[in-house]
């Protein structure tokens, strides 16, 4: 019986210490019982140096109120998704969210087990980032250089397009910069999203002062926050005062792409700036007033992200005062000739190379092609044509995969399975509104005639079609 308990903690010490994430245990006196290699790793020390010993020895900065351990040792109750700074005892600061555990015997609370993940160095980078963007917003500017440290670079002539929709769009762009009202666009992956923001911001009369875009995707939820309003000093072990980047964009244009990413308690906070305008940072007392303009993207259908609640409802209509949807590029395909000689020109420069054009048998396959990855990928497919070219004309054989007729034809096989009936009448429905919106410049009134059904009836459906 001894020897099967004894194999059986070993089996759950060789279990626990191949898990890849920091697992620290203690008992209810605070007295570390387990400590795996992941968990030294974060800290910067050694097993030996922490096992056997008491929480508050080994993390001096910590005490009994500001250890999640320690608290759920006191409480019994369980800690989710908690962030923590400390740190170790050579005095290194460590970043970690923490899940934190009460462990019960026989209903008796005997320790707490904790699992941290280490944000030390993404923290670290995104603090780097709101630094060097702080100290590019308080220098002096000269005459030479007064719009330097606004970061848009493109114009609404960079945007390339003979489509009469995207045309309209980009009057329409151009119309909402006149304002300071929110904008929300909607646009698939590789559309060119941040391109149209950029040029919306330098055709504003904010055009002068700061753009900043931030990805809500890429910086861990737990982060967030604090890289959005800044943090006050003390409100942890290690905080300074630091902006965030409302402060920043202080008189400028915030873009927040792939808002739906974004945490829902991080979305009620945001949606107080829009509201009064006023925001606190991250532990401070302090309200601060906040003059931006924001402007945030999906990269999924606002109906699809409301249904699956991870974007708010009432954030989604504070936002959508003007609302901007770029068509996706199999939508349109006359676009594609232009964008392909742009594209050529580019890495003709880039290359060293004197690319004059495409065989037709490559344009006949891009037309085709259905571009799920838009201009983007447009753009990646003729670079790795560049690449392999060895004379003036691109061909099919300096293609890569994902345009070779082979992968062509497995993808057409794979999309032709019947429709269901409502979707085929939608999606043709939504073509022919296209068509006539194009042939008459997207002239609504024109467009009507040509459809005939009345404008009236044509808008509703402009709108119900999200087009």
């Amino acid at each position: 019986m001894i020897n099967k308990k004894a194999d059986a903690n070993e089996v759950l010490q060789a279990i626990l210490s191949t898990i890849d994430e920091g697992i620290h245990a203690v008992n209810a006196r605070g007295i570390t019982i387990f400590y795996n290699h992941v968990a030294a790793k974060h800290d910067g020390l050694e097993d030996e140096e922490v096992l056997g010993k008491h929480l508050l020895n080994v993390f001096p900065s910590l005490s009994a109120e500001t250890s999640t351990l320690l608290k759920v040792c006191q409480t019994g109750e369980p800690i989710y998704n908690q962030p923590q700074s400390y740190y170790n005892m050579r005095g290194i600061l460590i970043d970690t969210v923490n899940t934190t555990l009460p462990i019960k015997v026989n209903h008796q609370l005997v320790g707490a087990v904790e699992i941290a993940k280490d944000f030390t160095r993404i923290k670290q980078l995104s603090e780097k980032l709101l630094d060097l963007q702080a100290k590019a917003k308080t220098a002096t500017p000269s005459k030479k250089t007064a719009g330097s440290q606004s970061k848009a670079n493109y114009q609404m002539t960079d945007i390339l397009t003979n489509d009469a929709v995207f045309n309209q769009l980009k009057r329409q762009a151009l119309k909402a910069a006149a304002t300071s009202s929110p904008i929300l666009i909607y646009g698939e992956t590789g559309t060119g999203k941040e391109l149209l923001v950029q040029s919306i911001h330098n055709a504003s009369s904010r055009r002068m002062r700061p753009f900043i875009a931030q990805n809500c995707a890429a910086i861990p939820s737990s982060l967030l926050e604090s890289i959005l309003f800044g943090t006050a000093k003390g409100s942890y072990t290690g905080a300074v005062d630091r902006p965030g980047l409302f402060e920043l964009a202080e008189g400028g244009t915030l873009f927040l792409d792939e808002l739906n990413s974004m945490p829902l308690d991080v979305q009620a906070k945001l949606l107080r700036v829009l509201q009064n305008g006023e925001f606190r940072r991250v532990g401070g007392i302090k309200e601060l007033t906040a003059d931006v303009r924001m402007i945030a993207a999906l990269n999924e259908p606002a109906e699809r992200v409301l249904r699956e609640k991870t974007l708010r409802t009432d954030l989604y209509y504070r936002l959508n005062v003007i609302h901007l949807r770029i068509p996706p590029l199999r939508e349109r395909k006359d676009d594609i000739p232009l964008l392909m000689n742009h594209f050529i020109q580019k890495y003709n420069f880039h290359f060293g190379k004197l690319v004059t054009q495409a065989s037709e048998e490559v344009k006949e396959l891009f037309t085709k092609y259905d571009w799920p990855g838009n201009v983007r990928e447009l753009e990646h497919a003729v670079e790795s044509a560049m690449n392999m070219a060895d004379g003036d004309v691109i061909r099919k054989e300096h293609l890569p995969y994902t345009m070779t007729e082979s992968h062509f034809k497995i993808c057409s096989n794979e999309e032709n399975v019947i429709q269901p009936l409502r979707q085929a009448l939608k999606d043709t429905e939504k073509a022919l509104i296209q068509k006539a919106l194009k042939e008459t410049n997207g002239n609504i009134q024109q467009a009507a005639r040509l459809l005939k059904i009345p404008r009236q009836t044509l808008q509703y459906k402009l709108i119900k079609l999200n087009l």
